[in-house]
């Protein structure tokens, strides 16, 4: 009989999120606009497109993935090895970030808090979208381009995300 293989969740911070990307989130410093109706948080991740040469690009897609519930399993997991890829929910709903240093590795899973969204750097292994309510809509900001940006791996046994 397969042994399961399971993770907790953790909560999404920046210092834990740090090796696979950015944390998009309106917390920290920032700088008043629109008449101090505003608040700026300037900056908040490194968007990386690679060589802007052969008609690559940074764009906007819309996704909306199926929502689904804690525990979790999945056995694929995937890189984009020419950009940055972010995620920027659409509504205020917590979703399930999966990502690994590489398919040899234990994966992580994070819950971002409903109000946070994720830049994964360039190369990063990732779960796929998994949102954990519907309508589960996104901005998401990637690169769009005539080349090949996805390497999949499939795991021979897969790993479950149980409820934190």
């Amino acid at each position: 009989m397969p042994r399961m293989r399971t993770l907790r969740p953790f909560p999404l911070t920046a210092e834990a999120f740090a090796p696979f990307g950015d944390v998009l989130d309106a917390t920290g410093d920032f700088r008043l606009i629109n008449a101090g109706l505003c608040q700026r948080h300037h900056d908040r991740a490194t968007l990386d497109f690679g060589p802007q040469d052969g008609g690559a690009r940074a764009g906007i897609s819309i996704f909306q993935a199926q929502p689904r519930a804690l525990p979790y399993s999945f056995d694929l997991i995937e890189r984009h090895p020419e950009a940055s890829q972010a995620f920027l929910p659409m509504t205020d709903h917590p979703f399930l970030v999966i990502v690994a240093t590489g398919p040899e590795a234990t994966p992580q899973a994070f819950l971002t808090s409903g109000a946070q969204g994720i830049n994964l750097h360039r190369g990063t292994w990732h779960g796929v979208l998994t949102p954990l309510h519907a309508p589960g809509l996104f901005a998401v900001v990637d690169r769009i381009g005539p080349t090949p940006n996805l390497e999949e791996h499939r795991y021979t046994e897969p790993w479950t995300v149980l409820a934190p």
